[in-house]
């Protein structure tokens, strides 16, 4: 059953995936990039990386796509802008894509994936992540939240009108 689960989320990456990319309409295109990004999420889970997968969603769900949003909401006559594209390389890039995917389906065909008798229990990560940054990296956790901050105050400065 797990496995059936994983190639649906897979399908739904790789469709989402190409309509972010193809699709002309920016509206359609954001809505697809929150299926890519939910299904990373779920990919995320399938290879025990729980803190990943929730960080995939709060950051891109509910931060950048969120932003994208808004940006769309708030921007006039967003519903009748379509978006061109003028490719001149097109069939190149479609040779190079090809070749990669060949090369990525030779090496993931012909490699001996092993398989364990039993399925390992599924451990969590997050207290592991979370006595190391509260433990041997909390120097460093430190000076990353300072340097954050640093960065935001100057990013409203930045942004704030003159009066």
């Amino acid at each position: 059953m797990g496995e059936v689960i994983f190639w649906v989320i897979w399908a739904l990456v790789a469709v989402s995936a190409m309509i972010v990319a193809f699709s002309k309409n920016l509206v359609y295109s954001v809505f697809s990039l929150l299926a890519t990004f939910i299904g990373v999420a779920g990919i995320y889970i399938f290879l025990n990386a729980d803190f990943l997968a929730v960080t995939q969603i709060v950051i891109y769900v509910g931060g950048i796509l969120v932003l994208l949003v808004f940006g769309i909401m708030l921007t006039n006559r967003i519903f009748v802008a379509k978006i061109t594209q003028s490719s001149f390389q097109r069939v190149l890039g479609f040779v190079v894509v090809g070749a990669m995917m060949l090369i990525l389906s030779l090496t993931i065909l012909n490699q001996p994936w092993p398989v364990a008798a039993n399925a390992a229990v599924f451990d969590s990560t997050v207290d592991k992540i979370g006595a190391l940054l509260f433990g041997d990296y909390l120097i460093l956790f430190e000076v990353a939240s300072v340097l954050l901050l640093g960065a935001l105050i100057g990013a409203a400065t930045l942004a704030r009108k003159e009066m």
